[in-house]
């Protein structure tokens, strides 16, 4: 499939070799990120202060996946999410998008999944660039120290 040697100034992403060397898949469709988000939202309800704020900010991000896949396939990501949300209150529910007939189905019976160390990668990728912006915007704001005479 890709390979990760170079070509002109770009490098190909490595799926198959990644999966080969760990054969775990996920659901696709956006499966994965509607769970995430759910569970996030829940925790967020019970977690008091400012941190359950930065938590609905993550679930929103997380959601915003499955409603760009919607958007890139060109079918109406309003819609096909509002159904996910609704598919996905029911327990153990395994929907997602199928964008080859522009729905949402069953991801085990249409046999849509993806690789479980690339959708690793790219949460911990992101997750890390939220947090050293969330880092970086916190020193810019802080007040600067008082600094003392040593006259």
């Amino acid at each position: 499939m890709f390979s990760m040697k170079p070509r002109g100034h770009c490098m190909m992403p490595c799926v198959l070799s990644q999966t080969v060397n760990d054969s775990r898949v996920l659901l696709g469709g956006g499966w994965p990120e509607m769970i995430m988000a759910k569970e996030i939202d829940a925790l967020a309800r019970k977690t008091p202060g400012k941190k359950s704020l930065a938590m609905e900010a993550f679930s929103r991000a997380l959601l915003a996946i499955p409603t760009t896949m919607a958007d890139n396939a060109g079918l109406d990501s309003a819609e096909l999410i509002s159904q996910l949300r609704a598919e996905h209150q029911n327990e153990g529910c395994t929907v997602g998008i199928d964008v080859i007939s522009g729905s949402v189905g069953d991801m085990i019976e249409r046999w849509i999944c993806e690789a479980f160390k690339v959708k690793q990668a790219v949460l911990l990728s992101a997750t890390e660039a939220a947090e050293m912006i969330l880092r970086v915007e916190e020193i810019i704001t802080c007040a600067p120290r008082k600094r003392e005479d040593r006259m």
